[in-house]
C-alpha cells in the first residue's frame, strides 16, 4: 500500500509504526474472507480492509472522525481473524488500536455513548463497583420493562452471583486494562499497564517469577503485547519486554513445562472446543489446549467455523450488541451440530456470551483438567 505521510507527521512514533504496516497490504482483501463483520454486513468498510483506508485516509490527512467512519471502526470486534488469514503479514490489531486512539482524541461521542463507555471503564476493573453493579441489575430485573432495549440486552449479561474464594490469601494485582483499553480510555489502561510491569518486573529481578500465566486469552493477547505498547518509552520498554516474554496462556505452559497426572473416568464425553479468538488469532494458541484435553480420553471436537468470533469480544456484545446477537446464534449452531455433551474454552467472555444461546454446558478448559487431575466435578456437569 502506498502511503503519503509527511515528514513531520512521521515524527509521530505510532504513525511511523502504522505506516510500516500499511506498506504490507497488497489490498488483497483474503481478510474480508474471514471477517465476522464483513460476512454479516457484506460492507467494504467492515471489513479490515475498508477499515485500513479509512484509518489510513484519518491519520495522513488528519480529519476530524466523522460519524460514518467511527461507525465502521467501533464494529470491529478486534477478533484479529484477519491476521490469521493475511498472506502478507499485516499486524491489523496495531492499525485498529492506532484509530481507535485517534479518535478518542478527536470525536465528541454522543452523551449516551459516553456515560456508557465512563461507566464501563469504571465498573469492570472494580471488584465492589462490579458487584453492587450486580446487585442493582438484580433488582432492576423485575422492572426490565421499564428499560430501552440496549440497557435490558446489558441486563442479560451481567452476573448476579459469584463464585466463593477458595484461596484464602493472595496477592492481587491490579486488572491488566484490557477492557477498559476497548471503550477508548487508553490513559486509565495504560496506568494499569505500568502497574503491571513495574510489580511483576521487580518479582522477576527476585527471582520469584519463572512465567505470568493468563487464563483469560483476552487479557494474555495484551500482556504479550506490552513490549510493543511502551516500545518507545525510554523507561519501560525493557520492562514491558521482558513481561511479555514472561507472559503464557495457562494451557501454553501446561503443555511446555508440566506432565499432568490424568486420571481416566468411567464415563466418556462429547466436548466442543470453542477456541478463543483471543488465544487463536492473537495469541496463537490453538493446538495446546486441545492436545491437553485429548489427554482425558473424551471425544474433543473442533467446531466448524471455528476462526470465527462468538460476538463476545469484549466489551462488544455490550456496545453493539445487535452484531453480537447474530454472531452468537451462528456459533451456537456450529456447536450444536456437533451435538456435544460439554463445551470447552480458554476465556470467560466466550463462556458468558455463549452460556445465553445454548443449554450446554460450558466451562473452562482449566476446570476441565483439574477435574481430571484429581480436582472436584464442575457442578455445572453434575446433571449430565
Amino acid at each position: 500500500m502506498q502511503t503519503n505521510f509527511s515528514e513531520n507527521q512521521l515524527k509521530d512514533k505510532d504513525n511511523q509504526s502504522t505506516e510500516k504496516i500499511f506498506q504490507k497490504c497488497v489490498h488483497c482483501g483474503m481478510c474480508n474472507a474471514t471477517c465476522p463483520t464483513y460476512g454479516i454486513l457484506g460492507d467494504e468498510l467492515d471489513g479490515p480492509r475498508g477499515r485500513i483506508y479509512l484509518i489510513q485516509d484519518m491519520l495522513e490527512n488528519e480529519r476530524k472522525p466523522s460519524k460514518k467512519v467511527v461507525k465502521h471502526i467501533d464494529r470491529c470486534l478486534s477478533c484479529y481473524s484477519c491476521m490469521t488469514t493475511c498472506p502478507a503479514g499485516v499486524n491489523y490489531m496495531h492499525v485498529i488500536d492506532h484509530g481507535r486512539k485517534y479518535i478518542e482524541k478527536n470525536y465528541d461521542r454522543p452523551l449516551f455513548d459516553k456515560i456508557l463507555r465512563n461507566f464501563l471503564s469504571k465498573v469492570l476493573p472494580n471488584t465492589q463497583y462490579f458487584k453492587l453493579t450486580s446487585y442493582l441489575v438484580k433488582i432492576g430485573k423485575l422492572f426490565k420493562f421499564l428499560f430501552p432495549k440496549k440497557i435490558k440486552d446489558m441486563m442479560e449479561l451481567m452476573p448476579t452471583s459469584f463464585p466463593e474464594k477458595t484461596i484464602k490469601v493472595k496477592e492481587i494485582y491490579p486488572a491488566n486494562g484490557k477492557k477498559i483499553a476497548r471503550v477508548g480510555k487508553e490513559d486509565d489502561a495504560n496506568i494499569d499497564f505500568i502497574n503491571n510491569i513495574e510489580t511483576w518486573y521487580e518479582e522477576h529481578k527476585k527471582g520469584n517469577l519463572d512465567a505470568i500465566l493468563s487464563n483469560t486469552s483476552g487479557c494474555g493477547t495484551t500482556l504479550k503485547d506490552y513490549g510493543f505498547i511502551f516500545r518507545n518509552d525510554k523507561k519501560l520498554k525493557a520492562k514491558a519486554k521482558t513481561v511479555s516474554e514472561l507472559s503464557k496462556d495457562v494451557t501454553e505452559y501446561l503443555s511446555e513445562n508440566l506432565k499432568l497426572n490424568i486420571q481416566k473416568k468411567n464415563k466418556k464425553y462429547k466436548i466442543a472446543y470453542h477456541s478463543a479468538c483471543s488465544m487463536q488469532h492473537g495469541q496463537k494458541v490453538h493446538n495446546e489446549p486441545i492436545s491437553l484435553l485429548q489427554k482425558t480420553d473424551n471425544d474433543i471436537m473442533e467446531i466448524p467455523n471455528g476462526h470465527l468470533c462468538c460476538g463476545s469480544a469484549g466489551t462488544y456484545n455490550i456496545l453493539q450488541s445487535e452484531i453480537a446477537k447474530n454472531l452468537l446464534k451462528d456459533k451456537v449452531k456450529n456447536i450444536e451440530s456437533t451435538n456435544p455433551q460439554i463445551i470447552s474454552t480458554g476465556n470467560i467472555g466466550c463462556i458468558t456470551q455463549i452460556s445465553n444461546g445454548t443449554n450446554i454446558p460450558i466451562l473452562h478448559t482449566i476446570e476441565l483438567l483439574d477435574w481430571y487431575t484429581g480436582g472436584p466435578k464442575p457442578k455445572i456437569l453434575n446433571k449430565i
